[in-house]
């Protein structure tokens, strides 16, 4: 179930301007806490929000997923993804370039009874950063 529900996520809400949001309501609890929240609210209406406003920046965005691990017992996926985007709004001060990103990150999501009430994420935020000009090592 865990592998199933991880993989509708993924499929359902990572897939640029396509996304189907509504996924976000039919698996996220509405006691959802997003542990990685990067300076935003931590509920399911601020990650709907950075949602929407990263699918302005990046329209096309598409995932991968490269390992999906399932702890049933511990009610807890893994999933390290992949992903291209094209910069077609700004984002984090940088305007459209229309520049492709390519860039990496791992999702953890702990799931009770076929809903996800926590997730942790991080990219890599350093090497999508750098691909915009906006940073050099």
């Amino acid at each position: 179930m865990l592998r199933e529900i991880a993989r509708r996520w993924i499929e359902g809400l990572w897939q640029g301007a396509g996304s189907d949001l509504g996924v976000l309501e039919e698996l996220h609890a509405p006691e959802f806490i997003d542990h990685s929240s990067a300076g935003r609210g931590t509920d399911n209406a601020a990650f709907r929000a950075m949602l929407e406003d990263f699918y302005r920046a990046f329209p096309d965005f598409r995932t991968t997923v490269e390992d999906l691990v399932a702890d049933e017992a511990a009610g807890k996926v893994a999933i390290r993804w992949s992903a291209t985007a094209s910069q077609a709004g700004a984002y984090l001060g940088a305007a459209p370039s229309g520049q492709l990103v390519v860039f990496r990150g791992i999702e953890i999501l702990a799931v009770r009874d076929g809903r996800i009430t926590d997730r942790w994420g991080e990219w890599d935020g350093m090497s999508l950063l750098c691909q915009l000009g906006l940073w050099r090592p």
